[in-house]
């Protein structure tokens, strides 16, 4: 008999110690997850990245949504930068958050497209600029917009907000960041924002997606505590680099920035309303874009779209490489209908009333 209990008992134990077990993976699981990431094999889709690439308002009303249903997100930029000039424009800071501004890439306005009905469970995408002015942000002197940005998005409640400071940081050659002012600025919009708490933010560090390797990407990242996603821009099919950085830190990916640029000589390469041209892009890169996806389904979990032409653009028509770029999918039958084949999969997060439960559920 003392044999028999003996027996239960240990049995009892290991069942006991195996369903702990489990418990402890389980747990794991899911304590892993960064801030609004989705399960995997899910991705969030944004659209940008101007009011006239978005569209659905009275004003601008030839943007994707006018032809396709509303993704999950929208995308924007503004900045740190009073006082410089863009085209024209000169900056105030935080131009494009409650104004219209047009700095040279399509008229700016994060509040109007929020305040639309069409738009009321998307999640944000931000893409701030702190070129010449990291350093004065680091030090303190740009402390009066961090404190009015982070009042802002913490006032849009429980809307997710993706914040891409400093976005293209290794962008040397047109971003020109200092690398100890950009950590420290980062840092301190980080710990401000943890100040003021500021909970519906996730921080994405992001790079050009070209040219810099595993010491140069380490020499700039900010640190685990602080970067909730990595994230890159994909025009031609750049390397993926920081695909492998983000395996490395248990980040997911965000492709914060992405549309087609087709190699060749100049001409009409990436003008979706030509036919052929449009029919070639589906091949050569949206195709390879897809299958980039679906063999990372655990670790690029958001992609953002540029749908725009690029060349009626003052900031880009004076661009080589967006001169003579037009990715505007509603100007092709072939790319529409094959686009929308894929994004209408189950795989691709809706912007209803339970995508913000999803998103900001603890993980």
């Amino acid at each position: 008999m003392k044999i028999l209990i003996y027996t239960l008992l240990g049995l009892t134990t290991l069942v006991s110690s195996q369903n702990k077990a489990k418990k402890e993976a389980e747990t794991a699981a899911v304590v892993h997850k960064a801030k609004f990431e989705p399960d995997d094999g899910k991705c969030l889709f944004f659209i940008g990245q101007d009011l006239g690439a978005i569209g659905g308002l009275k004003d601008y009303n030839d943007g994707y949504v006018d032809h396709f249903p509303v993704p999950a997100g929208i995308t924007a930029y503004t900045n740190f930068r009073p006082g410089d000039e863009s085209f024209g424009h000169i900056y105030k800071g935080l131009d494009g958050v409650t104004t219209t501004d047009n700095w040279g890439a399509g008229d700016c306005n994060m509040q109007l497209m929020l305040d639309d009905p069409k738009f009321a469970h998307c999640s944000l995408a931000i893409g701030l600029e702190l070129v010449n002015h990291e350093g004065a942000t680091a030090r303190g002197e740009r402390d009066s917009m961090i404190i009015a940005l982070g009042g802002w998005i913490k006032g849009l409640g429980e809307r997710p907000v993706f914040l891409r400071i400093g976005y293209e940081f290794d962008g040397h050659a047109w971003n020109h960041y200092d690398r100890e002012e950009y950590l420290t600025a980062f840092k301190r919009i980080h710990h401000m924002f943890d100040s003021l708490k500021v909970e519906n933010v996730a921080y994405v560090w992001q790079s050009t997606g070209n040219g810099s390797d595993q010491e140069e990407l380490a020499n700039w990242y900010p640190g685990d505590e602080y970067v909730d996603w990595c994230g890159y821009s994909y025009f031609t099919n750049p390397d993926e680099e920081m695909l492998t950085f983000a395996r490395k830190h248990n980040k997911p990916v965000f492709i914060a920035e992405l549309s087609p640029v087709l190699p060749g000589d100049k001409g009409d390469e990436s003008f979706l309303s030509n036919p052929e041209i449009a029919k070639h892009a589906w091949e050569t890169w949206f195709a390879k874009f897809f299958n980039l996806l679906n063999e990372n389904e655990d670790l690029i979990k958001a992609f953002s779209y540029i749908n725009v032409d690029w060349y009626t653009q003052a900031m880009w028509k004076v661009n080589e490489t967006f001169d003579n770029v037009d990715s505007r999918i509603q100007k092709s039958e072939y790319v529409s209908e094959k686009w929308i084949n894929e994004v209408s999969k189950e795989k691709y997060l809706k912007p209803d009333e339970n995508l913000w439960k999803k998103l900001n559920a603890k993980k």
